[in-house]
């Protein structure tokens, strides 16, 4: 027996050390950022990444806009991340549905919940299930293939359509609107939403805030790439502006270059050309919110009634926005609601708090605490709420993992878990499609090869069945 050979063993005999197992669920930006953080901070920490579907990366894959590329590239860290020999992933497999947090607590020394925010936020009004309101949310599953999205139905055959929000999702909604189809057909978005697009007839696309320039949620890069459209005018009103200018000076320097875009783009006052078809028109609107939608005797969306609001207080950080008592109307056939993302509580051990996200103190959560169960803690939007980008998102996993890891180096004998070959056995009969990483590879190789054929990046599957099929 060699030298370094004994050192091992009396190594582990002296710490009775067993190699912690730790289970993430949600195989998205949290979830492979907390992995990345445990495999470089614990050499023997076993790491088994379980996602819903078969495929990962989550909002990477299916929530970041098709013509954003750079900001997929991250998936390239996350592929290595998966490769390290401590770390299996397992595709197809759902908490609630086929195994348990408690099932999984048995198995593991620690479980970390990555599954993100799925749901999406309602504005509770009247008519909100009216035809033709469509969520945010979906839309962007849809043509970003999705496959519980893959059919809904978008009728993009009137002329006029709004948005109500103004974030980023918002902003990523019009730009897929307004954007040259031709300048889409480069990117990775569905085939079938490209044929929709190609026959829209939308025109002239609102998007509405309840509160002012100076509140908006949006970042400059999704403004000036809005700008920038081919044949797409923007349009803002003059009321909407006063007094906004004389503020710059005293802004934060992101919200005054993003205020300094705004007031650059208004006074090149852009006018509707009545005459030129190929034109469509880019109108923000501040101050108001929805009351309620306005339909048809067919149930059919026909308008939305709006409140006109103003803001009150002196700080402008701290202003709040109240109704006016006036209201508008604003005729449209279609109206998106993006007003933020909430989770879901898929497992009955799991406490939610108001905002749709999991109880938690900086990570932690509080569950039933038998000294036999793994400790539970939350990463990535299921504990933040739906808030910032894949960076913030990225600080707060590794904030978590390091608290895992810290928590795991204070264990003085973990006991021995079965991991996920002992979850294997208990997940519903139902399930035995499980895929792996090698399966994940053969569903990305056929969609990369389907894309070529169409001068694309890939052509997604938008299948479970389908994926299964290519995988196993």
């Amino acid at each position: 027996m060699g030298i370094k050979h004994l050192k091992v063993v009396a190594r582990m005999l002296s710490t009775g050390q067993n190699n912690p197992r730790v289970c993430i669920v949600g195989a998205g930006a949290a979830g492979f950022y907390a992995a990345m953080h445990l495999t470089k901070n614990m050499a023997n920490v076993n790491v088994d990444l379980l996602e819903k579907l078969p495929v990962p990366f989550g909002l990477v894959r299916y929530g970041v806009a098709p013509d954003h590329p750079e900001v997929k590239n991250v998936i390239n860290q996350f592929t290595k991340v998966a490769q390290h020999p401590n770390v299996n992933y397992y595709g197809n497999v759902a908490l609630g549905k086929d195994v348990s947090l408690h099932q999984l607590r048995q198995h593991y020394h620690a479980v970390l919940l990555t599954y993100g925010a799925e749901e999406d936020r309602i504005l509770g009004i009247e008519n909100e299930d009216a035809k033709n309101v469509v969520a945010a949310r979906n839309f962007v599953g849809w043509y970003n293939g999705l496959p519980s999205d893959k059919d809904l139905k978008v009728d993009l055959s009137n002329s006029t359509a709004a948005i109500l929000g103004q974030g980023n999702v918002a902003l990523d909604v019009a730009r897929i609107l307004l954007s040259p189809i031709d300048e889409l057909r480069k990117t990775d978005i569905t085939e079938y939403a490209l044929q929709t697009l190609a026959e829209s007839k939308i025109k002239e696309l609102y998007l509405i805030g309840r509160r002012g320039p100076l509140q908006v949620a949006f970042t400059i890069k999704e403004l000036r790439e809005q700008l920038k459209l081919k044949n797409c005018s923007t349009i803002w009103r003059e009321n909407d502006f006063k007094g906004v200018e004389e503020t710059i000076p005293n802004l934060a320097r992101p919200r005054k270059r993003l205020t300094e875009l705004m007031i650059k783009s208004f006074k090149e006052d852009h006018k509707k050309q009545e005459d030129d078809l190929n034109q469509k028109y880019f109108m923000p609107i501040f101050f108001r919110s929805p009351n309620k939608f306005l339909v048809n005797e067919n149930q059919v969306l026909t308008g939305i009634e709006l409140k006109c609001n103003r803001l009150v207080g002196d700080k402008l950080e701290d202003q709040k926005c109240v109704p006016t008592g006036e209201m508008e109307v604003l005729k449209c056939g279609l109206a998106f609601r993006s007003i933020g993302y909430r989770s879901t509580p898929v497992d009955r051990d799991l406490i939610f708090t108001p905002y749709g996200t999991v109880a938690n103190d900086k990570g932690c959560v509080t569950v039933d605490n038998s000294s036999h169960l793994a400790k539970v803690y939350v990463a990535g939007w299921l504990g933040t709420g739906p808030v910032g980008v894949i960076l913030h998102t990225m600080g707060n996993a590794f904030h978590v993992a390091k608290t895992v890891c810290e928590d795991l180096k204070n264990e003085n004998c973990l006991d021995n878990r079965g991991g996920f070959e002992e979850v294997r056995k208990t997940i519903s009969p139902g399930n035995n499609e499980i895929v792996d990483w090698k399966g994940w590879e053969k569903i990305d190789k056929h969609e990369v090869d389907q894309g070529k054929s169409k001068g694309k990046p890939r052509e997604k599957i938008c299948s479970v069945k389908e994926m299964l099929e290519i995988a196993l």
